[in-house]
């Protein structure tokens, strides 16, 4: 049923002190939390996770597909982080695309084994240990939770047993079979089945042994190439070969007081920064949380700064503006100016679809470090395509390319697409030789989602007052453009009164509404974990409260969050 999702009862927010982690399913929460506790810190803890999580909600996240961490350094208040995108195969251009007969407007389907680009997961784990670890665990320990819960077996989780058979029966639709190593006789699990992936525990203890060349060399590597090239796909062993993560700053903006933190392109978090600094020109408090002008101001203004980011951003070096230019406070008014507060614009159009099963999750340590992860085969099993013997599905990540000559995010050769998981993280705002002082980790998952839940997220704490569990337990808007009828639609969760829905609908917006059940996955699932309760009205998140971590995790997914 659609319908058998209900809210009915509360969480309060988790309050520890020592460390905190928090994810889509509890027994990788519980694995980052064990990770903790044997010595390791938050980036050894989040990478734990993201094996965990490979293991418990394959739907959604692999060593088949990418991944972007940011890294928050307790001791010297740096962030950095590590963008784990996989690039096209080198023989993939514009050319060869128009030469198979495909165009932008009939491109392949997602799920053709030509949208496969190089896998950079893996890679970003190991990296992410390597330069942020605590160097106090090996790989092989950080990773030896999930190989064991892939070795053993565990019982699957209600909302991950859904979107399972979901994507499984998607894949059958387009005439496509998963791999046997993701399911149980031919079906996908249900709910409370014991499932077991030992190729997958293989392919994570090679990883944990012999690091990046066990995956992008050697037996899964040619289990790649083979199982792509069987279906028509261009990946080459040289692709494989000459993946590596990329080291990268992080960009920012300040909304009062704060400053959120997003990666660069090719990822989407511009989108996000471009959000909130559109909507800093409103007052939002005093129009009243989930109140039509409220949301009548943010569906404007995810209009405006989605269509920027699709239309200007690709993979750096193709970039039609400067993400500087974009980031401007005056151009963020410029577009403000635009919105009216009685009727919805008209004409401003996005460049691409996108797809929609990611995890995210995050970690803060005893001493402050703070890791914030995103980890996606795209759309759910990605291509639908398993290595013999690996375990995994390799994602589809390449259908986000478009192949409109010369813009920015046109196919190429070699190339990473627009991509749309995104960590975040929040500090303090300052300038100078000052330390800034860390307040949160956060995230949403669910592909253009995911800067609108961001920001819906950031705002129901600063401007409403909530904790981390009641930011992500209030119900969610979510701004979506149809490809097929090139209209933009509202999407308003259960429990949005009805009134703002027939009033929006009179402001000329296409709403849906109520959104209910399982399709509550359409709002993503999100973490927080704030560093004290500068979210309380009753206090200035400018003072130093006591480092007391406060932590919620998403009610539309299976997780939870932990500390101790």
């Amino acid at each position: 049923m659609e319908t058998d999702l209900i809210f009915s009862s509360r969480r309060s927010p988790v309050v520890c002190l020592h460390g905190c982690a928090a994810s889509s399913q509890s027994l990788a929460t519980s694995i980052g939390l064990d990770t903790l506790k044997r010595g390791g810190n938050a980036a050894d803890a989040a990478v734990a996770m993201a094996a965990a999580l490979a293991v418990t909600e394959p739907c959604s996240t692999g060593p088949g597909g990418d991944a972007f961490c940011l890294f928050y350094n307790g001791n010297t208040g740096e962030i950095r982080g590590i963008n784990g995108s996989g690039r096209s195969a080198r023989a993939q251009t514009l050319d060869f695309m128009e030469g198979r007969g495909y165009t932008a407007k009939a491109p392949p389907s997602p799920f053709d084994a030509l949208n496969i680009t190089v896998p950079g997961a893996p890679a970003c784990w190991c990296d992410t240990v390597q330069l942020f670890g605590s160097q106090k665990l090996t790989l092989q320990e950080v990773l030896r939770g999930a190989e064991e819960l892939a070795e053993m077996g565990f019982p699957v989780a209600e909302v991950a047993a859904h979107h399972w058979a979901n994507w499984v029966a998607a894949l059958k639709s387009a005439g496509k079979e998963l791999g046997g190593d993701l399911l149980i006789d031919g079906y996908a699990p249900k709910c409370g089945q014991i499932f077991r992936n030992p190729a997958l525990a293989q392919t994570l203890k090679e990883l944990g042994e012999r690091g990046k060349s066990a995956f992008y060399q050697g037996r899964v590597a040619q289990a790649i190439v083979d199982v792509v090239k069987e279906n028509g796909g261009m990946l080459t062993s040289d692709d494989l070969g000459s993946h590596d993560s990329e080291v990268m700053s992080p960009v920012s903006t300040a909304y009062k007081g704060v400053q959120l933190w997003e990666p660069p392109p090719n990822s989407q978090g511009l989108a996000a920064l471009l959000l909130l600094n559109i909507l800093e020109n409103f007052p939002l408090k005093a129009l009243g949380h989930n109140s039509c002008d409220y949301i009548h101001a943010l569906v404007e203004a995810t209009r405006l700064s989605l269509t920027d980011a699709q239309r200007y951003l690709g993979d750096p070096g193709h970039e039609t503006v400067p993400v500087e230019s974009l980031l401007d406070k005056k151009y963020s008014q410029q577009r403000a100016q635009r919105i009216s507060m009685n009727r919805a614009m008209e004409e401003v159009k996005p460049g691409l679809s996108t797809g929609s099963d990611t995890v995210y999750f995050c970690v803060i340590d005893s001493v402050g470090n703070a890791c914030s992860f995103v980890n996606s085969t795209y759309m759910g099993f990605g291509s639908g395509l398993v290595p013999k013997d690996c375990g995994f599905s390799l994602h589809n990540r390449g259908a986000s390319f478009n192949l409109l000559r010369d813009h920015p995010n046109c196919i190429a050769g070699g190339k990473r697409p627009y991509h749309t998981i995104i960590p975040a993280l929040l500090t303090d705002s300052v300038t100078g030789a000052q330390q800034t002082r860390l307040l949160a980790a956060l995230g949403v998952m669910g592909a253009a989602m995911q800067p609108q839940g961001h920001i819906q997220v950031l705002l129901n704490m600063l401007e409403f007052g909530m904790n981390p569990q009641q930011a992500l337990d209030a119900p969610r808007v979510f701004v979506q453009f149809d490809q097929t009828t090139h209209q933009w639609f509202v999407n308003l969760e259960d429990g949005i009164d009805q009134e703002v829905a027939e009033e929006l609908e009179r402001r000329g917006h296409k709403v849906n509404w109520p959104i209910k059940g399982h399709k509550r996955s359409q709002f993503g699932r999100g973490q927080v974990i704030t560093v004290g309760d500068w979210w309380n009205p009753s206090i200035s998140h400018t003072r130093s409260p006591a480092r007391v971590l406060w932590a919620g995790s998403d009610p539309r997914g299976d997780g939870c969050a932990l500390g101790f």
